[in-house]
């Protein structure tokens, strides 16, 4: 991704928490985002799926499925290493 694109979101106890947009991943026509904190400490990152409610807008539901997760890590680190994959 070339611009940095910062999401905010609030956890259990309502506290604001942002995370950067680092890899936007399609598979089998699915959108998903690949967001890691900001706190540059933290190797954590998360897998989110773009859906689309009702309405056609945009809404992040995070990949809790393993199998689904699983596949979109393995195009994320196809894109790292090999500088492509199957990503658009």
């Amino acid at each position: 991704m070339d611009e940095k694109q910062i999401l905010k979101f609030k956890d259990e106890d309502g506290n604001v928490i942002e995370l950067e947009a680092v890899a936007k991943i399609y598979l089998n026509k699915t959108e998903y985002l690949i967001l890691a904190p900001l706190d540059e400490d933290s190797e954590n990152e998360y897998v989110y799926r773009v859906d689309k409610d009702k309405d056609g807008n945009e809404e992040l539901n995070i990949v809790d499925n393993d199998e689904e997760f699983m596949m979109v890590k393995k195009e994320y680190k196809n894109l790292l290493y090999n500088e492509g994959g199957e990503n658009e």
